[in-house]
């Protein structure tokens, strides 16, 4: 291997394997509509590489500006924002929620039935703003498809609707019982929303306001928001939706998307589109301890705290977690404020670094943080649901190969 082939310490010709798998196992045989991948190491981006269609109908490839639906990534934007408030000694982590939400203050625990005749008993503890950002606040998701209390998110549309907002979804889950008393077990949800709400709540402004003045703007973030504005519609990526026998069909065509209108409902915890460049300049603030470019976002001291494992007695995510969904493979994986959080190399099964952290979202987009060796990861694609292949894992498997 020659000098010139490496790049911060990175052999680009053993990234450029990844092109080949890439291309080999998932957009030839027609499983993924395209892929971009980043990859980033003492500040520096060692690797990119776009490759497939960006939109498979008009034959249009992945580029890199390409801005695409990152869902789930919103999650850690968020917490970092509401933990900016944190930082102004706006509330504490172990605040009540109903302190700020007083219609929360009397939550109540499911003990049978269905909605809207619910069996319920009281909660046995109190729900906290850290019960909230470690998503083990006893709230859930409505595509749980686990239990009858996520049914009844489904039947109110507590995941996303036209006429949703941070405020009817709050008063609406004050009526509802929590899965488990809060602080006693994991379960993915819609937490992080909630979140957003108490940024809106605490900050004064909309939760679209607050991203763009604390955090896009002064990291550069140009081209991450809720909405798809004209100017960028021809870049905007197609989603896909997984079909059996490893096929996939259009989900939302880009140019009759919701994403070209305001929304209602602005999700912290799945709104945000962005560009890989975007969300490089967000991860690799993390990365460097808060700040990219001279621009702080967070305080040192802060996102140490945030990465660590906020489980009860350090344990992982099999020893909490009741249901079955997580962005993140559950052995060895811890959860901190706002991201997953690696606690056991060798229980995880896939190579790294203890104290790694990241996040996914639902159409198969990752980025994960190893500050031991200054590294950022990033893989943007389009396809539901993000558990359909195993790409996460096989992609730190073939970057981690590449240090050199």
């Amino acid at each position: 291997m020659s000098k010139s082939n490496v790049v911060a310490g990175l052999s680009l010709d053993r990234l450029d394997a990844i092109t080949q798998h890439l291309d080999r196992k998932y957009i030839e045989p027609g499983r993924l509509p395209g892929t971009l991948t980043l990859v980033a190491r003492h500040g520096e981006v060692a690797w990119v590489k776009a490759q497939g269609m960006m939109d498979v109908e008009r034959q249009k490839p992945v580029q890199r500006d390409t801005i695409f639906r990152i869902y789930s990534m919103t999650k850690p934007v968020t917490s970092i924002a509401l933990m900016q408030l944190y930082e102004k000694g706006m509330f504490l982590l172990d605040d009540p929620v109903h302190k700020y939400i007083p219609a929360w203050r009397n939550l109540r625990v499911y003990n049978g039935g269905t909605y809207p005749h619910f069996k319920t008993e009281p909660a046995a503890t109190t729900m906290t703003i850290r019960d909230l950002l470690t998503h083990m606040s006893g709230l859930t998701y409505g595509f749980m498809e686990r239990s009858n209390v996520d049914a009844a998110y489904r039947q109110l549309k507590l995941d996303g609707s036209a006429t949703l907002t941070l405020e009817t979804l709050v008063e609406q889950l004050a009526e509802l019982p929590l899965e488990f008393s809060p602080g006693t077990a994991w379960n993915y949800s819609v937490s992080t929303d909630v979140v957003g709400y108490l940024v809106q709540l605490l900050s004064g402004q909309s939760l679209d306001e607050y991203f763009r003045e604390h955090i896009f703007a002064p990291l550069g973030m140009d081209d991450t928001g809720f909405q798809v504005h004209p100017d960028q519609l021809d870049r905007f990526s197609a989603c896909y939706l997984y079909q059996p026998g490893d096929r996939m069909k259009l989900q939302d065509d880009p140019m009759r998307s919701r994403y070209q209108k305001t929304p209602t409902f602005l999700s912290g915890g799945g709104g945000l589109v962005s560009t890989i460049d975007d969300y490089h300049k967000f991860a690799q603030a993390l990365c460097q301890g808060g700040a990219y470019q001279g621009n702080r976002i967070i305080g040192r001291k802060t996102l140490e705290f945030m990465r660590r494992n906020h489980l009860p007695g350090n344990q992982d995510l099999p020893g909490l977690s009741i249901g079955a969904f997580s962005e993140t493979p559950y052995e060895g994986n811890g959860f901190g404020l706002g991201f997953s959080v690696r606690t056991d190399v060798a229980k995880s099964q896939t190579n790294g670094s203890e104290g790694e952290f990241g996040w996914g979202g639902l159409a198969s987009t990752s980025f994960f943080v190893d500050p031991v060796e200054d590294l950022v990861v990033i893989f943007m694609t389009q396809l539901i649901p993000s558990s359909t292949y195993p790409i996460r894992q096989e992609l730190r498997a073939m970057v981690n190969g590449a240090l050199v």
